[in-house]
């Protein structure tokens, strides 16, 4: 089987750990393991992965305080694994820059899945997309605004492409889920939204009043040109 990328689960439950590792590994991935926050952190700055399975709750080093010292110095894509079910801490998790997540227990195919539909966003074909003063390079993900840089988390750039390769169509926000999360996704619709809110804050001039990306009520985005 064709290697599929790599993967680093950090996540203190070792049965879990074995479980994901075994069904991503029958899959085709390079798999690498941590018990701890400290030990995660560490593994995936010396040798980042192609994606990262994060739980929240870790000894050491929590997956709060894990994401939020990578977003510092990494966009590798991340999924939370977690058995909170209140929404609070899935938003917290995706306001610090998680791409995804999934909640305990989880169907390992589920999982799988996931980590596929992350993955096939880290590399779009090599092109420009620009409008409205707004520039993305495809190949090499960089978003410039006015010809400043602006550094976006993978789910943020994968909408603003979705949304310019459409300028002047509104999107609902399922065919948002479905176009940058993948066919395949089971999330909440309102986790758009979330992103959505970031990515304004980072390519409008006013993130309140925005010019770029107009919010069609009760039915979704649309990028006006």
């Amino acid at each position: 089987m064709a290697r599929q990328g790599s993967v680093l689960i950090v996540e203190d439950e070792e049965a879990i750990r074995d479980l994901v590792a075994f069904h991503l590994e029958a899959a085709g991935f390079q798999v690498r393991q941590a018990s701890d926050g400290v030990d995660g952190l560490r593994l995936a700055l010396e040798e980042p992965p192609d994606l990262l399975l994060l739980d929240l709750m870790l000894p050491g080093l929590d997956g709060v305080a894990l994401l939020r010292a990578l977003r510092r110095e990494s966009r590798v894509p991340v999924i939370m694994l977690t058995a909170r079910t209140e929404e609070a801490d899935r938003v917290r998790g995706l306001e610090l820059g998680a791409d995804d997540y999934v909640g305990k227990p989880f169907s390992p195919r589920e999982l799988v899945a996931r980590v596929k539909a992350v993955l096939r966003r880290t590399d779009p074909p090599g092109e420009r997309l620009a409008a409205g003063g707004v520039e993305i390079d495809l190949s090499a993900h960089r978003c410039f605004v006015d010809g400043v840089e602006r550094e976006l988390t993978l789910t943020e750039f994968g909408i603003l492409r979705t949304l310019m390769e459409r300028p002047g169509q509104v999107l609902t926000r399922e065919l948002l889920l479905e176009k940058v999360w993948g066919f395949d996704y089971y999330g909440d619709a309102r986790t758009v939204d979330v992103h959505m809110r970031h990515l304004r804050e980072k390519v409008e001039a006013e993130p309140s009043r925005p010019r770029l990306i107009e919010t069609v009520r009760g039915v979704g985005y649309r990028f006006r040109t």
